[in-house]
C-alpha cells in the first residue's frame, strides 16, 4: 500500500544512474519529486522524462529535486539518460524493495494479459521528509507542470 499524505516517505538508498546512490537522506531540507516509470525508453516513460527534465530549472527555482524510479538496471538507465539528455538522477529498484515499499510494484494488464510491473506514479515530498502529494494512475501530458504547480505551492 502507498503511503498517504502527511505520512513519512519511506526511506530508501538505490543504485543510480552513472554510478553511486541516490537516497532519500540526499535530499533533506528539499522538496522532492519521486517519479515511478515502468520502463525506460518505451513511449509513455520518455515523454514523462522529457517532461520533467524540460522543467528541471522550475523545480529547482521552487527548490524541488526530481528523481526517476524503476525496476530497470544501472545499464539501462545510463543509456536512457544518455539517449535523452536527462539531467535528474534515475534510480534502479532491481530488487523491488523500494517499489513495494512506495506502493508502487504490483498486478497490471495490458491486453488482457496479467504481469507484474510498476504502476506509473509520483510522490511529492516536502521538506520535511513528508508526503505532500501523490498523483496515481498518471497519465503523462500536463502531469510534470501539475506536479510543478504543487511544488511551487508548497
Amino acid at each position: 500500500m502507498a503511503p498517504a499524505i502527511g505520512e513519512k516517505a519511506p526511506g530508501f538508498a538505490l543504485p543510480r544512474d552513472g554510478g553511486g546512490k541516490v537516497e532519500l537522506a540526499d535530499f533533506k531540507g528539499r522538496n522532492l519529486v519521486l517519479y515511478f516509470y515502468p520502463k525506460a525508453d518505451t513511449p509513455g516513460c520518455t515523454k514523462e522524462a522529457i517532461a520533467f527534465n524540460g522543467l528541471k530549472r522550475a523545480f529547482a527555482a521552487a527548490g524541488t529535486d526530481v528523481v526517476g524510479v524503476s525496476a530497470d538496471p544501472v545499464k539501462a538507465q545510463d543509456k536512457f539518460r544518455d539517449k535523452y539528455g536527462l539531467k535528474f538522477a534515475l534510480a534502479s529498484d532491481e530488487s523491488h524493495a523500494m517499489l513495494t515499499a512506495y506502493g508502487v510494484w504490483g498486478e497490471k494488464s495490458m491486453y488482457g494479459r496479467k504481469f507484474m510491473g510498476v504502476r506509473r506514479t509520483t510522490f511529492l515530498i516536502d521538506r520535511k521528509g513528508r508526503i505532500a502529494q501523490v498523483w496515481e494512475n498518471v497519465k503523462v501530458d500536463g502531469h510534470a507542470e501539475a506536479v510543478l504547480a504543487a511544488a511551487k505551492a508548497l
